[in-house]
């Protein structure tokens, strides 16, 4: 099959791509998400894929969609930050554009992109992909393809249990991984150690214009690669937790490797070196024994592009 198209649907925008066997991105382009109104949402795709066609010969489309979408591939069947519930979204969008499509979650179209073409294009079995956002979500290969579960919403890995009776968590539980390892989690962390140590955190507060409250991600890493104490502080606590759930996930699947992916992972080292840290000495009862290397995502923003288009084709 030759060439498919990619479109990644998040809460702020539709990006949509015309995609090679390689993985290659060779032209794309975006629309607005208008989140509360599935019907429009639907043609904002449509659009998308009309105009990729227009000058390509495409073969199917890939959709990633923000949501738990259902075994067969087709029906999104809840979606946080889009109105879709039990959204029969491939029969729609495959009645407009007249090509076959693929609905698949978002985090499992970067993880297959990532292990195709990415940090993991080396690994022949498995790899599990964190990515870590203003939430966590993933996505796991295991035996050479996509794991999805008996009712296609495996690898919701920001939802597995940290604490138990922790911080309440968007999906109805307490203590979820998301609210320790996250980027919402490195802005409670931060916001909160610098309003309990306001001298420790001084770049960081001159970052904020002095106020803990306006605290974001991007003073905390900017802060931090200055060496702010706080920033750095904030960095070191969302490691510990996303290595501890690095070994959890090793003793459970043992993966080939393990790839961090999303947004806050721009901050290279700040979040990986500690990261490793607690994972390695999460486990290190397993002595000389062979573990997951973990290793920064290469995809970037076209993952999600990238991976619903080949698996498009699958």
């Amino acid at each position: 099959m030759g060439l498919t198209i990619g479109v990644d649907i998040g809460g702020t925008k539709v990006l949509g791509g015309v995609v090679d066997t390689a993985g290659d991105v060779l032209v794309e382009t975006r629309r607005d998400t208008p989140a509360q109104d599935p019907g429009e949402v639907a043609d904002r795709i449509v659009d998308v894929i009309k105009e990729l066609t227009a000058g390509h010969e495409i073969a199917a489309v890939g959709i990633g969609a923000a949501g738990w979408v259902d075994e067969t591939r087709s029906i999104v069947q809840f979606a946080p930050n889009l109105a879709w519930r039990n959204e029969p979204l491939r029969e729609k969008i495959q009645a407009a554009v007249g090509l076959p499509v693929v609905v698949e979650n978002d985090g499992n179209a970067a993880a297959w992109a990532e292990f195709r073409f990415g940090a993991a294009h080396d690994a022949d079995d498995s790899m599990v992909l964190y990515t870590v956002g203003t939430g966590i979500g993933g996505g796991i290969i295991f035996g050479g393809r996509l794991l999805r579960g008996a009712h296609g919403v495996a690898g919701e890995l920001g939802h597995s249990m940290m604490v138990p009776g922790g911080h309440p968590c968007g999906c109805g539980r307490h203590g979820c991984l998301e609210q320790y390892a996250s980027g919402k989690a490195l802005v409670r962390f931060a916001r909160a150690d610098a309003t309990a140590r306001p001298e420790a955190a001084e770049q960081l507060l001159a970052l904020a214009g002095g106020k803990p409250e306006a605290i974001d991600g991007p003073a905390i890493t900017q802060a931090a690669r200055l060496g702010d104490p706080v920033a750095m502080g904030a960095f070191e606590q969302i490691g510990r937790w996303i290595g501890v759930a690095f070994a959890d996930i090793v003793q459970t699947l043992d993966p080939q490797v393990i790839v961090v992916g999303g947004g806050v992972i721009e901050a290279g080292d700040l979040l990986l070196k500690p990261a490793r840290a607690s994972y390695e000495e999460q486990l290190a009862q397993r002595g000389r024994l062979p573990v997951a290397e973990v290793r920064p995502a290469l995809m970037g923003n076209r993952a999600g592009v990238a991976g619903a288009a080949d698996l498009a084709r699958t």
